[in-house]
């Protein structure tokens, strides 16, 4: 029993770090995923929403120290009640997501790992066993340095981790995960290669047949059936090869112009997903920014969420001399994780994303 307690204390402790450091990295985009689980769709704990970034970082400052705790041996009945209860309560809402297929990403490793909802919730299952094998047996949660230390370790723990989530949020993640990194080709990766897997379906066609109720499976074809069609339904067998960017798509009076912007051999983009709710501070920066780019002979485009209201409003207040056109509110919070944010772009390759308080660091 005290090697399987060993063995636990160390796989939860190390995964809990692991998972915390992670979310940890980009906190904002860990926000974004709690304000689905609030969403009216999904808990109906709308009220959160507002303050979904705190509860962001206290949840993973606390998960990733709480790892350590255990690893250190420190106050190991609070370290596993406090490692219980969480496990339990991550475990109905994994639980919760997969069985209604409310959020299809947990966000538990963030971008680094995506899981689906039911494979979130087998590694909470796993995870809740080890952890009652530590809830009954913390007898053999022994120290592992000098007790006198620990306090200084959970303090420093605290301190940096604050310190990180707090230089993450003024920049950007130290490590980014998402399709949108610099180095990647927005219009390379929104294409399906030749010769890629495709998806298989199931089709269940129902009929009604002098009042008998038929179903008929094929793999997509009509089937040759008496009666009346009453519905067809679609199942996924093997999922086809899906590009790592789906969703970028930029409109302007309802015409997609996507193609069109990647075209461009020098681009400067502004994003910001939120045109109300932006860092008023970040465009006094950009104004000058964009006629370098535009000196430069950068093609000067602003990214928005928010309605033409709104952009001719921040337009108008620091006189910015480029158009703004409309995209996804959801794809723009991962693309940067700032509002406003900067990148530039080399035949449709990024080569820089900035916050917009390092917006002096952009070479152009």
């Amino acid at each position: 029993m005290k090697l399987l307690v060993g063995i636990s204390r160390v796989l939860v402790g190390v995964l809990f770090i692991f998972s915390g450091f992670i979310k940890l990295n980009d906190p904002l985009g860990f926000s974004y995923k709690l304000q689905e689980y609030f969403s009216p769709e999904v808990l109906g704990l709308d009220f959160l929403v507002p303050f979904s970034l705190v509860i962001a970082i206290i949840l993973v400052v606390f998960e990733l120290v709480v790892g350590i705790m255990l690893l250190i041996g420190y106050l190991p009945k609070f370290t596993v009640w406090s490692l219980l209860l969480m496990i339990v309560f991550f475990t109905f809402l994994t639980f919760y997501s997969a069985y209604f297929n409310k959020v299809t990403d947990c966000g538990c490793f963030g971008d680094a790992i995506p899981l689906t909802p039911w494979q979130s919730f087998i590694k909470d299952v796993i995870l809740l066993i080890l952890i009652l094998i530590l809830f009954f047996n913390r007898k053999y949660i022994t120290p592992v340095l000098n007790p006198i230390s620990h306090r200084w370790i959970i303090f420093l723990s605290f301190m940096l981790s604050f310190w990180f989530c707090y230089h993450v949020l003024m920049h950007l993640p130290v490590f980014d995960f998402r399709a949108y990194k610099i180095g990647n080709n927005i219009k390379e990766l929104m294409e399906v290669p030749e010769g890629a897997q495709k998806g298989v379906y199931e089709y269940q066609w129902t009929f009604n047949d002098n009042g008998k109720k038929v179903t008929v499976i094929t793999n997509g074809a009509y089937p040759d059936q008496k009666g009346e069609f009453i519905g067809v339904e679609t199942s996924v067998i093997e999922e086809g090869y899906v590009p790592p960017i789906q969703d970028f798509q930029i409109e302007v009076n309802g015409e997609n112009i996507t193609q069109k912007i990647l075209d461009y051999k020098k681009l400067f983009m502004v994003v910001a997903y939120d045109l109300p709710h932006t860092e008023e501070e970040g465009f006094k920066a950009i104004e000058k920014l964009a006629k370098e780019a535009k000196n430069k002979g950068y093609e000067v485009i602003g990214l928005t969420a928010s309605n033409n209201e709104d952009q001719e409003k921040i337009i108008n207040n620091f006189k910015l001399d480029f158009p703004f056109y409309q995209v996804d509110k959801k794809t723009l919070q991962t693309i940067v994780r700032a509002n406003p944010g900067l990148l530039v772009l080399k035949d449709a390759t990024i080569t820089q994303k900035k916050h917009w308080f390092d917006a002096e660091d952009i070479k152009l």
